[in-house]
């Protein structure tokens, strides 16, 4: 079929959506795609995959670690690798320098993900995280294939996906999930920050008349919470996964849509160590209510994970990205590398099957911000920072001229795990900052007095009753209207 060009293609689009996953690296989750081809794609695309010969040295000085397939259907299939990697800025500048601190200039080997591991199952040993019994340190090079991520993998054989996807920045989750949202983590560099003042996507939609919806699964999204100019926002600008299966089913979606995953233990984000095959059921959730709304044909999916969670990945993150604004990044860092990479996938009947989407290697790279940047272009919407101003978008990716009308997820069924989830009951890092953050809403007791201190929460379901209980609360002492 002829191609489109880019400002054709966009056009055809008048939904986007987003749904972003925690903690995987690219190869974690999908350098085996294409290995029975070579790591060439059916449409001739050379795919950056795994050729099973990458390699970490090992920690007591014995053979170095190669990178495995993980096994399909066994008790700890979905549990690797087994353990919470370290991820933030000191543990992901060790997994690819070999030391906490980045050296000058920062050229990336990529060859401390073991001895990072190791030393992470240290502390959290002493610390009593869950662990799942004899995970070691070189499980942190099993990979999964297409064998145990099913869903995953036929989608990303028979859309897009983008090899060269980078993390924004080379740390956690909060920073990064600010770029997707806003362009920038006004300097933070850490967890330890959990609300950005920063400028969102939303509001500049909002200010074009572009309709916008943010869904969490079955509490109320996180991001409303981490954005000052988002808690204030209508109740109708946010819901849950069962409002957007409706609104797909009704062809009622919003010009832009982003979904979260639960966030508990024993939820679908697919952190490490929980339950990766809920994960690919939310996936394949997702995309049926998507495939069976009658605005398919208008419609790109976006799948993607907002950091490599301390997963190997092979590829060194490239070094010439633009600062976002002026904000001082903390640890001294300039903003100027991205963070390893993680899975993306573009997903619409615009998209040929087989499709390995990169830019040139001369061109900046594809980072969350490049979410952005495709929002933007489809709606003129004015950047929001310089990063998302020389972001590539995916219109590329929409090279057809007519939509398929074939399923590649057709006869395709989400797995299930075997095993038990180490964390199963324990309260999730995520869970812990959502409720720190409902904590601090202003909700009146009797005496019209808003100060408030946090109970003592232990378990993941003390967690999730005290986050739907404060932000009813909450809701309910805010005036009408």
């Amino acid at each position: 079929m002829p191609k489109k060009n880019a400002p054709q293609a966009l056009a055809a689009i008048n939904h986007i959506v987003v749904l972003m996953l925690e903690n995987r690296s690219f190869d974690h989750m999908l350098g085996y795609l294409y290995a029975d081809s070579g790591n060439v794609s059916p449409t001739g695309q050379p795919f950056e995959g795994l050729t099973g010969k990458e390699s970490n040295p090992a920690v007591t000085g014995a053979a170095p670690v190669s990178v495995f397939a993980i096994s399909p259907a066994t008790a700890s299939t979905y549990y690797m690798p087994g353990a919470d990697p370290g991820e933030g800025y000191a543990a992901t500048n060790a997994q690819l320098f070999g030391s906490s601190t980045a050296p000058t200039p920062p050229i990336a080997t990529n060859q401390g993900f073991v001895g990072n591991f190791d030393s992470t199952l240290v502390w959290e040993a002493k610390e009593k995280w869950s662990i799942l019994p004899g995970t070691v340190a070189a499980d942190i090079m099993g990979m999964h294939t297409p064998q145990t991520l099913p869903v995953l993998s036929a989608l990303a054989r028979g859309f897009a996906v983008c090899d060269h996807w980078f993390g924004s920045v080379p740390t956690e989750t909060l920073p990064n999930r600010a770029f997707v949202h806003a362009g920038t983590s006004l300097g933070h560099m850490d967890d330890s920050t959990k609300s950005f003042a920063a400028a969102t996507i939303y509001a500049a939609l909002g200010k074009q008349g572009v309709s916008w919806m943010i869904y969490g699964y079955t509490s109320d999204p996180l991001t409303r919470m981490t954005f000052p100019d988002l808690v204030s926002e209508p109740d109708t600008n946010f819901g849950l996964f069962a409002d957007f299966q409706a609104a797909a089913a009704n062809g009622t979606l919003a010009s832009y849509s982003f979904l979260e995953p639960s966030w508990g233990s024993s939820g679908n984000s697919q952190h490490p160590n929980y339950d990766v095959a809920l994960g690919e059921q939310l996936i394949h959730d997702v995309y049926t209510a998507l495939r069976s709304s009658p605005a398919w044909n208008e419609t790109l999916l976006i799948v993607t994970y907002d950091e490599h969670g301390g997963c190997y990945d092979h590829v060194a993150p490239p070094t010439d990205a633009v600062p976002p604004d002026a904000s001082a990044g903390e640890f001294g860092f300039d903003f100027k590398r991205f963070g390893p990479r993680v899975p993306t996938l573009l997903i619409s009947p615009w998209i040929p099957a087989g499709t390995v989407l990169r830019v040139p290697a001369s061109s900046m790279p594809f980072d969350h911000t490049s979410i952005l940047r495709t929002a933007e272009a489809r709606w003129g919407v004015p950047n929001l920072t310089a990063r998302d101003a020389v972001a590539p978008d995916v219109s590329a990716a929409l090279s057809l001229a007519a939509p398929r009308t074939d399923d590649p997820l057709s006869g395709v069924s989400p797995p299930l795990s075997q095993g038990t989830n180490p964390a199963a009951g324990r309260p999730s890092h995520l869970q812990q900052v959502y409720a720190e953050l409902v904590a601090a809403l202003p909700v009146p007791d009797a005496h019209g007095d808003t100060a408030h201190t946090m109970p003592s929460l232990h378990t993941e379901a003390d967690y999730d009753r005290y986050i739907q209980a404060r932000l009813a609360a909450w809701k309910a002492s805010r005036p009408a209207g």
